[in-house]
């Protein structure tokens, strides 16, 4: 086990790509791009990334099960329904989403480039971590979900 696993929340890590995003933006303007509808485009991205939070959220407080991602030990059950059907982890999808719209927004090369640091990031010190102590936790059921549910989309 890794020091930094389920140790920083995925929104305070998404926080911290974000300024990240914004300095690099700002120190590297030279890597700006032009993207036509770029408001339209992110406007679009953040909602449904603010909606697939929200639904996964509601799905596990309608199930009675935890939200805290610093926790995943304290899951009473799998949740399969609603937008698990589409994704383990519909709500690291979201704060995806938002990350995507803000580099639109930014339109500078470099911070798209970082996006797929945030996609390893949570996958190693967050993500795999999860699936590790809901796989402890409920075994044959876990793997049966995993199976048909892709990790992310």
């Amino acid at each position: 086990m890794h020091f930094l696993e389920l140790r920083i929340p995925p929104v305070v890590v998404a926080l911290l790509f974000s300024c990240i995003m914004w300095l690099v933006q700002k120190f590297v303007p030279a890597l700006a791009l032009t993207i036509p509808c770029q408001t339209i485009i992110a406007s679009t991205l953040s909602l449904a990334g603010v909606a697939l939070i929200l639904a996964g959220a509601i799905t596990f407080r309608a199930a009675k099960t935890t939200v805290n991602p610093m926790q995943p030990d304290t899951a009473s059950t799998i949740v399969t329904g609603s937008v698990y059907k589409i994704s383990r982890n519909p709500m690291y999808v979201g704060i995806l989403l938002a990350l995507v719209s803000w580099a639109i927004m930014l339109s500078n090369i470099l911070s798209f480039a970082l996006l797929p640091t945030f996609i390893w990031y949570m996958n190693r010190f967050q993500i795999i971590p999860e699936e590790r102590a809901l796989l402890s936790k409920f075994g044959a059921v876990y793997v049966a979900y995993t199976k048909n549910v892709r990790r992310w989309l």
